[in-house]
């Protein structure tokens, strides 16, 4: 598929098919994050959790469900696939884990789509998870890392359809 073909049907999906994703694509989806830029070329600093077992999405649902305040929310939208982008704590660049996981998570969700798979970028579920020392210790992360971001993946349950135009949408200054 075209590079901006994708970028223009790529959208936050937010309702899944319980059909989980097979191995050849959640691959491909994995080795496409594995590309993305890292800061200063530190790959040794960011590590991936993939998660399908239903028990402990569902706990991580109802975590983040009740950090939200709405125990009745379905935050993890259905998908039967989360991928958590963990990353070490920097003293001189404090935020470069989150950084590096959204150039991940990038990378991750124009596979996806390329793929017809469906993703989302979570955040809220990774507050929860950090606020939630028994599920820290079920993701088995190396010593000294911690979650950054995440993202949902699985089949949606409406097609991709190219729903937006491709323009400058951002304010913009050109300096020359």
């Amino acid at each position: 598929m075209e590079l901006m073909k994708i970028i223009a049907m790529r959208k936050s999906t937010r309702n899944y098919k319980s059909k989980q994703i097979n191995d050849e694509s959640l691959n491909t989806i994995l080795v496409a994050g594995c590309a993305a830029p890292v800061g200063i070329g530190a790959y040794h600093e960011v590590h991936m959790t993939v998660i399908q077992n239903p028990d402990l999405l569902d706990r991580i649902s109802k975590a983040t469900a009740n950090l939200l305040g709405n125990p009745k929310a379905k935050p993890l939208y259905g998908a039967p696939t989360l991928v958590i982008i963990s990353g070490k704590p920097n003293d001189k660049a404090p935020t470069v884990a989150i950084a590096n996981a959204s150039c991940i998570i990038e990378n991750m969700t124009l596979a996806a789509t390329n793929l017809n798979i469906g993703s989302v970028y979570l955040l809220r579920s990774i507050f929860a998870i950090n606020a939630n020392q028994e599920l820290i210790e079920d993701l088995n992360l190396p010593e000294g890392f911690f979650p950054a971001a995440g993202i949902a993946l699985g089949y949606p349950n409406e097609p991709f359809t190219i729903e937006k135009e491709l323009k400058q949408t951002i304010q913009l200054n050109i300096i020359k």
